[in-house]
């Protein structure tokens, strides 16, 4: 069975996922504002009770690296090293960068679309996005720390402008770049529900990294931050 673990933003999530039947098992996805360190490990813990489970049947661990808040994502990997440490046997361990989680539901819908690029983001405070860029189809992509871009609307739009294919921005994208990308017409942005990151997309992305042979090493797991917390 494999746990995800989502902290990195106000959006909070977590998942079972049994990796022999491919089959989601259970996920709880809130607001948690800035609650991430209270809320884990009982949301964790009702997620369990619902099921039916016990932490020691986990044998797998998923968490997003970043970006992200300072703290939130400081808290899932904390988390993530605190229960690997806690299990009877090692598990599996997967760091999977948010944007890679934000991007996942839209990948393969844009694949059929020759040309089609996602433009995956988040907000990162003070009017300022972090962003990266997705081929489509490849479900396996990480991007590095160099891969990924931050600034504020202006640049961001700027940015998309470079790009003369169409583009699906997919993310928590605030009304100020809504606007801003509003007379762009090779933007388009996405359904903000489908856009929502849920830990059920992470546990996908792990067990596929895991099939690939990607095992992260739990001591060696850190968060991904594009500029120093203010």
């Amino acid at each position: 069975m494999l746990l995800a673990l989502d902290t990195a933003t106000s959006t909070a999530s977590v998942a079972l996922y049994h990796l022999e039947s491919h089959q989601l098992l259970g996920e709880l996805t809130w607001q948690a504002r800035r609650r991430q360190t209270q809320d884990l490990m009982p949301a964790l813990q009702d997620l369990l009770r619902l099921l039916g489970s016990a932490a020691q049947e986990v044998t797998a661990l998923a968490v997003t690296t970043g970006p992200g808040s300072f703290t939130g994502v400081r808290i899932a990997v904390s988390a993530a090293k605190g229960l690997a440490l806690g299990l009877e046997r090692p598990p599996a361990v997967v760091g999977i960068p948010t944007l890679s989680v934000t991007a996942a539901p839209f990948l393969e819908l844009a694949a059929a679309h020759v040309g089609v690029r996602i433009c995956a983001a988040i907000q990162a405070g003070r009017g300022r996005y972090n962003w990266a860029w997705f081929a489509s189809h490849d479900l396996l992509q990480r991007p590095t720390g160099e891969e990924h871009h931050a600034g504020t609307v202006a640049e961001f739009v700027a940015h998309l402008a470079e790009h003369n294919s169409a583009v699906w921005l997919a993310g928590e994208l605030g009304a100020d770049l809504h606007a801003a990308v509003a007379d762009m017409p090779h933007v388009r942005s996405v359904d903000a529900i489908t856009s929502l990151r849920r830990a059920s997309q992470l546990a996908r992305l792990a067990a596929l990294h895991l099939a690939a042979g990607h095992n992260d090493a739990i001591e060696s797991l850190q968060p991904l931050y594009l500029r120093n917390p203010a």
